[in-house]
């Protein structure tokens, strides 16, 4: 529908609310535009619906005087033309606080667990500007998640931000997961969990499984659904990051930050962009994409109140790690956790790539010398093997020197001990999930390097939490 009421006569409006007075003059697909009495307001300003308050814009563009271009938020009735609307004056906002602790959200603060709603919270608006660099915390330090490989190869840096990359079915939610309920007894702060762009029957697994588990109480959840309009799951990571620097600067309490799928805001935009009307860049996404990118993730710092630390998903398309979409992110991040399909088709959970995953965190300033000096020869062995890898499949193991062969079963127990059971799985495997300590990673890797396993069978190592496990079951 492209229809246009640019020369009819003005409705009179008898609402005496106070705000800038909107009316519908065009339509086209989610962009409307508006005829407005009064002032100009500024972009992202917030209108609502003075017949239908479920109708919900936000301005996007002003193509000419008194006209403004808007995104529509709501999925309610169609919109039709000459519907009247009123400026709140200023952008969405959303309530913030512990009163929304054990609620699930949308992007106007809305409850949507069916419990009571939140009127009475102090509320918050969705855009900010992040933290000036004289008050961000410059000191690093370790973020422990319990995970082995995680912690021993790409560790995450408390108040930095960490990238889960990976293709379609690697296991990047199942991780998210296993970290809240890791984090549930060892972590004193919030979880926030962002679901950008997720299916219905996602938020509802997630809900209930953070119920049972007993962490619902200390987690918030924010959901942009996929069936909503892009412009909504454009804006529902600012509007949980709001959340989260209440938090911080307010209750100066600790935040982890988790974002399932970043990738699915970066589509939101792309989506948003073409509505507007923006030439596409490179690979058909919107030009603005750094800036897109950038605005979410400079929110997400420390200070002196309080650290956000993030763990984000990234959906990298086709396994490819040069699209535009990752190669931004990674700039982001002091920790980039690459999952891969290979591994995980072997069985390898978590299927962290050790040669491909990094952290800024192994360096002899943050990480102790025994930890880079562990780190450093795991990766050696793991790399050692990989080379060795298409001559085992040539000539077979035999044909190897005795130097090589023992390097390949170092380096096959230590890729099992790597392995790990989850509390997130543990209805699916039925095996007790582990959380393990980096101290505990530290022994078993040492041992598995000295040669203290190559007599005992590999599948000693598959799938067990610390070390000791394996000598107990040998």
């Amino acid at each position: 529908m492209n229809t246009d009421l640019r020369q009819s006569e003005p409705a009179q409006d008898a609402d005496s609310r106070p705000g800038v007075r909107a009316r519908v003059i065009r339509i086209s697909g989610q962009v409307i535009e508006l005829a407005l009495d009064g002032p100009p307001p500024r972009s992202q300003d917030l209108f609502i619906g003075i017949d239908d308050p479920q109708l919900r814009v936000e301005l996007a563009a002003f193509p000419s005087e008194g006209v403004a271009r808007a995104l529509i938020l709501s999925a309610g009735e169609p919109v039709r033309l000459g519907a009247r609307l009123r400026g709140t004056g200023g952008g969405m906002q959303v309530p913030v606080g512990r009163a929304t602790l054990g609620r699930m959200l949308n992007l106007f603060g809305e409850v949507i667990d069916g419990g009571a709603p939140l009127d009475s919270a102090p509320r918050r608006p969705i855009r900010n500007a992040p933290p000036p660099l004289k008050h961000r915390r410059t000191h690093s330090e370790i973020f422990e998640t319990g995970i082995k490989a995680i912690d021993l190869l790409c560790p995450i840096e408390r108040g930095g931000k960490a990238g889960l990359f990976g293709g379609a079915g690697v296991g990047k939610t199942v991780l998210i997961a296993e970290m809240i309920y890791n984090m549930s007894g060892a972590y004193q702060g919030v979880s926030l969990f962002i679901g950008i762009g997720e299916r219905s029957r996602e938020a509802e697994e997630f809900h209930r499984e953070m119920d049972e588990a007993g962490v619902l109480d200390n987690t918030v959840m924010v959901f942009g659904q996929m069936n909503e309009r892009p412009a909504v799951r454009f804006r529902v990571g600012h509007a949980a990051m709001s959340i989260a620097e209440h938090f911080r600067d307010e209750l100066n309490t600790d935040v982890l930050v988790l974002i399932d799928n970043i990738y699915r805001f970066v589509q939101a935009g792309a989506e948003v962009s073409g509505l507007l009307g923006q030439l596409p860049s490179r690979v058909g996404y919107q030009p603005s994409l750094g800036t897109d990118i950038a605005e979410l993730e400079e929110r997400i710092c420390s200070t002196a109140s309080g650290a956000l630390t993030s763990i984000q998903a990234v959906y990298v398309p086709a396994d490819d790690f040069t699209d535009p979409a990752a190669t931004h992110v990674f700039g982001h991040l002091s920790s980039s956790i690459v999952l891969s399909r290979k591994r995980a088709a072997q069985g390898l959970y978590p299927a962290v790539d050790p040669l491909e995953s990094a952290s800024k965190m192994l360096t002899p300033s943050v990480a102790s010398g025994r930890h880079l000096g562990v780190a450093r020869a795991v990766r050696r062995t793991l790399a050692d093997y990989e080379g060795l890898k298409d001559v085992i499949a040539m000539l077979g193991l035999e044909q190897l020197s005795v130097e090589d062969r023992r390097t390949v079963a170092i380096a096959r127990r230590l890729e099992r001990f790597l392995t790990q059971p989850f509390r997130a799985t543990e209805r699916f495997t039925t095996a007790k999930g582990r959380r393990v300590t980096l101290d505990d990673t530290l022994e078993g890797c040492e041992q598995i390097l000295a040669g203290a396993f190559n007599d005992r069978p590999e599948r000693a190592l598959y799938m067990i939490g610390a070390i000791d496990e394996a000598e107990e079951g040998s």
